[in-house]
């Protein structure tokens, strides 16, 4: 998926793949590079990475990921309106394909904030999770596409 003229959001996991590895890194830089005027930054996302690291990879993180897309007032958040909805996207969820809601976990719910909130701002999601986001999309369309190899 390349980056058109629609706001896109990048998935966690398209991060983290970049960071663990040098292909995926090199795609990730290529399609900011293509997609950068339509690029957002999701709160969820910024959650999800910055629990993962500390010290010099969170000063990293910072000035490299988040501040650009924080500079350009290019950040997408759950509204209200999504928490509210995530409530019952996560029940119907669970009553069709499980776990029972207390088990549910706390990635999956990050997953329909966000699927919710870039529905609510028509961006495409961008993700290497294809299955949950498929999912969640029978229980509230929004629209995603799988990210590049790498």
């Amino acid at each position: 998926m390349r980056g058109g003229r629609r706001p896109v959001v990048l998935d966690t996991n398209v991060y983290v793949r970049a960071f663990r590895d040098a292909a995926a890194q090199r795609a990730l830089i290529e399609f900011h590079r293509a997609s950068a005027p339509w690029e957002w930054l999701s709160s969820v996302v910024v959650q999800e990475l910055r629990v993962g690291v500390s010290g010099a990879d969170a000063a990293r993180l910072d000035a490299h990921i988040f501040r650009p897309f924080e500079d350009r007032g290019r950040l997408v958040t759950p509204s209200y309106r999504a928490w509210k909805q995530a409530g019952a996207v996560l029940r119907e969820y669970s009553e069709r394909w499980g776990p029972a809601l207390r088990r549910l976990p706390r990635s999956l719910v990050n997953d329909v904030l966000l699927a919710l909130s870039c529905r609510e701002m028509g961006a495409v999601l961008v993700t290497h999770n294809r299955d949950d986001f498929e999912r969640i999309a029978k229980v509230a369309k929004f629209e995603f596409a799988e990210a590049w190899e790498g």
